[in-house]
């Protein structure tokens, strides 16, 4: 087992080329945002144009639009109900995260079903919150065409998806359930705890030193996901990126963790370019 390092965070972050335009950076979509957790997908979404995202879409329950445009108008939207156009951007897009708020009912699973069947083996695929425990419940929403597949689960919805207690959540066990799960050796497991560890199935395995009880508020996982997304979308995507998405996020949330007693996670991904300036090679 290794620690992530502030040396791989900046091996991983690259300082960006002159003769560079938006598309470069990864055309991300995110999927997520019931009507009762729209904010799960708005700081997803933020975490991920933070993070340096080039291009951003999120699908999303209608009534989550107006509120995202009016804090970050550089996202685009679509109306998760338009569902040929959302396949159509699950298509085309170099990253999809999906999840973060999307909730459990029939809708949920209809858009899950979706991304199962128009993932394509040239994306990267990151599954968070809803989309774990809907997949737990039912094995066969699982997407597993996509070229990399990352889970991004907390240790109850690790639990729900492995049937491994949180007791129980051994590095061994961990990876055998991985292993379990994805046949394809293309999956990454990025297990959120007070020190989270992140996974390959060659049996690789970082463990993130930084973070601070400050981060124990919702909403902080979503905007990790988002970041991993970020991270996808420009760097190369692999372990080394996951856990520099992991570490970057945490370092940033110490930094405000210096001044403050908690670390909201909209602040966190405003400050988030700012420490990522910090270590770019």
């Amino acid at each position: 087992m290794k620690s992530i390092s502030q040396e791989l965070i900046s091996r991983v972050i690259k300082k960006r080329k002159s003769a560079t335009h938006k598309g470069n950076y990864g055309r991300l979509l995110l999927i997520g945002g019931s009507k009762k957790y729209g904010g799960a997908l708005i700081m997803a979404a933020e975490g991920a144009l933070n993070s340096g995202a080039g291009l951003v879409t999120v699908a999303t329950d209608q009534v989550n639009i107006a509120a995202l445009h009016t804090r970050d108008p550089e996202i685009m939207a679509l109306n998760w109900d338009e569902s040929i156009e959302l396949k159509n951007l699950i298509k085309s897009s170099d990253v999809v995260v999906c999840g973060m708020g999307l909730g459990l009912d029939d809708k949920a699973q209809q858009i899950l079903r979706l991304v199962r069947d128009n993932i394509t083996l040239k994306q990267t695929l990151i599954l968070d919150a809803s989309a774990l425990d809907l997949i737990g419940q039912q094995n066969d929403l699982l997407p597993l065409n996509s070229k990399i597949l990352i889970f991004t689960p907390h240790q109850m919805e690790w639990e729900r998806l492995s049937g491994i207690k949180i007791s129980d959540q051994s590095d061994e066990l961990n990876q055998v359930a991985l292993d379990k799960l994805v046949k394809n050796k293309n999956a990454i497991l990025v297990l959120k705890s007070n020190h989270t560890k992140v996974y390959d199935q060659a049996g690789h395995i970082y463990l993130n030193p930084f973070g601070n009880p400050g981060m124990a508020i919702g909403g902080m996982g979503d905007t990790l996901a988002g970041i991993i997304g970020g991270f996808c979308g420009q760097f190369i995507p692999n372990l080394e990126t996951v856990a520099a998405a992991v570490g970057i996020h945490s370092l940033t949330a110490d930094k405000i963790a210096e001044r403050q007693y908690i670390v909201r996670p909209t602040q966190l991904s405003a400050h988030l370019s700012e420490i990522m300036k910090q270590y770019e090679k």
